[in-house]
């Protein structure tokens, strides 16, 4: 299980990104919605829809959640 955390800035196509805590892209503390410990970037991202309906998984550290 990994932690995940929402951008509270949205990209500039209106995406909320969600974040593993190991991510090298994962924003300042006062930027980020802690999600909770799930088991996969999937579940982190239906969490993060409740904060932010257009969500999306980094690039980076959320490959398989992540759509362009």
């Amino acid at each position: 299980m990994a932690k995940y955390y929402v951008n509270k800035n949205a990209q500039y196509n209106g995406d909320h990104e969600v974040h593993a805590s190991s991510c090298s892209w994962l924003p300042a503390p006062e930027n980020r919605i802690y999600l909770g410990e799930h088991d996969s970037c999937h579940a982190a991202v239906r969490e993060a829809k409740k904060h932010y309906h257009q969500s999306n998984g980094c690039y980076y550290c959320c490959t398989p959640c992540h759509t362009s």
